[in-house]
């Protein structure tokens, strides 16, 4: 399953040294990072970075701003967008936060098949003045856990992609010359300095933490980048639920659905295919909101979406009749996996 919200990190906290805390440390370290996610096909291209730079002083006042960066192969080649950001970051004086993030798509494996996740690991390097690096790691996928996110035994593929995790962890602690600080236990699993604790041990902190909180983090991620309105289908439903798949350049980004029995609509991002599939997904709410508005019923409302898309950069529909899904659970279920 992939996750909205991280199954676990790990951090490294590293002193450059004053000759080597210069921004450009900051890229080269995320930048080997990734390498090393590259060689146990956890990162593949193209990876996406945010570049900022914080006065230590006024927090709130960006320096640098480079959003969605391009992370090339080699980060610091004059000519790329990261590198002129760089430039600009080095030709400023004081002291001041470097903040790189970068989102690494890459393989999962199961039942011997590859599957990519658009974000399956994410890499943050913060620089604070010349004293402290931080380094972080944060992974999206529970392809490392002997359970998944449901409870459900999956034995295989734990055994088809821990050890890549362990091998990855084990020379990112090399380059860095320090032992990873696990994270916190959370509601999906326990880091620990080799990947995650054996579910089956002590138990989940849930019984089903997918479906406990899975919909509650997508909900709130969609709705956070809309205004709110009171022109809204109820988001839950207890029945079954028709859906359109919403589509682009082949890739499947979402479903756009109706409940059967109540007044609920909704979209369900596919997290799997990253930032897209919630941009995407706010779009096609939109959508909806105005069916609302128009005082049709839900599924009166799906079938109106589909033939009232949002613009073609959002996806579109090829279906000419909605499938259907026994739960909503089950169809959130299915964008988390594949």
């Amino acid at each position: 399953m992939i996750t909205t919200d991280p199954i676990g990190d790990w951090s490294w906290e590293i002193t450059p040294g004053a000759a080597a805390a210069r921004p450009r440390r900051s890229v080269e370290i995320a930048g080997a990072i990734r390498d090393i996610l590259a060689d146990h096909q956890l990162s593949i291209p193209s990876e996406r970075a945010d570049f900022t730079v914080r006065p230590l002083s006024d927090m709130r006042d960006a320096r640098v701003n480079g959003l969605n960066l391009v992370l090339e192969a080699d980060p610091l080649r004059a000519g790329t967008a990261l590198s002129a950001a760089v430039a600009q970051a080095e030709s400023l004086d004081g002291e001041f936060l470097v903040s790189l993030r970068a989102r690494c798509p890459g393989f999962r494996w199961e039942a011997g098949v590859r599957h990519r996740a658009e974000q399956l690991f994410a890499i943050q390097v913060q620089m604070w003045g010349a004293d402290h690096i931080e380094v972080t790691l944060e992974t999206y996928s529970d392809a490392w856990l002997t359970q998944d996110t449901r409870g459900r035994e999956q034995a295989a593929v734990y055994a088809g992609n821990a050890p890549r995790l362990a091998a990855a962890l084990k020379e990112i602690s090399a380059l860095l010359g320090t032992a990873p600080v696990p994270g916190d236990p959370n509601r999906y699993a326990t880091p620990t300095e080799t990947g995650f604790e054996d579910p089956r041990t002590d138990g989940p902190a849930f019984d089903d933490s997918w479906g406990t909180f899975e919909g509650a983090a997508r909900s709130r991620r969609l709705r956070s980048m809309i205004a709110p309105s009171e022109d809204e289908y109820e988001n839950i439903t207890d029945h079954p639920v028709r859906y359109f798949t919403v589509r682009r350049s082949g890739q499947v980004l979402g479903y756009v659905w109706a409940s059967v029995g109540d007044n609920a609509a909704g979209y369900t991002p596919r997290t799997p295919a990253g930032d897209d599939a919630f941009e995407a997904g706010a779009q096609w709410l939109l959508r909806l909101r105005e069916a609302h508005g128009e005082g049709l019923t839900a599924l009166n409302a799906l079938d109106w979406v589909a033939e009232h898309p949002p613009l073609p950069e959002w996806g579109s529909i090829a279906e000419t009749e909605p499938a259907e899904a026994p739960s909503l659970d089950a169809l959130e279920e299915l964008p988390g996996r594949y």
